[in-house]
């Protein structure tokens, strides 16, 4: 997720590595899940990075693959029929990188 680390709108991830207290903290990378009758189901969206150390960002979380809002931009878009230039300029500002996730909603 490129929005900022703090934001939590998914099941959090955990640190890929084990920390001096022998746990690991909550950190970036997760999952979300899209429930609903109008969701079409059966997908997995997915780009694993791995957990070799040279892919993990700052040498200890699994890497963000997906801006979730590509995901919540499709939703708006597709389900709520929030057009573009409202997502754009309204509700997502400054996120032009974030592209629409397509297929995600039952036609």
């Amino acid at each position: 997720m490129a929005a900022d680390r703090g934001s939590r709108v998914t099941e959090f991830g955990r640190t890929a590595a084990v920390n001096g207290t022998r746990g690991n903290r909550p950190r970036n990378g997760g999952c979300a899940f899209l429930v609903g009758a109008a969701v079409r189901g059966g997908q997995v969206i997915a780009d694993w990075p791995s957990l070799s150390r040279t892919a993990l960002l700052d040498n200890r979380d699994l890497k963000p693959t997906l801006d979730l809002r590509s995901v919540f931009k499709a939703v708006l878009d597709e389900h709520m029929h929030v057009d573009a230039s409202t997502l754009a300029k309204r509700v997502f500002p400054d996120s032009s990188g974030a592209r629409p996730l397509q297929g995600l909603i039952r036609a």
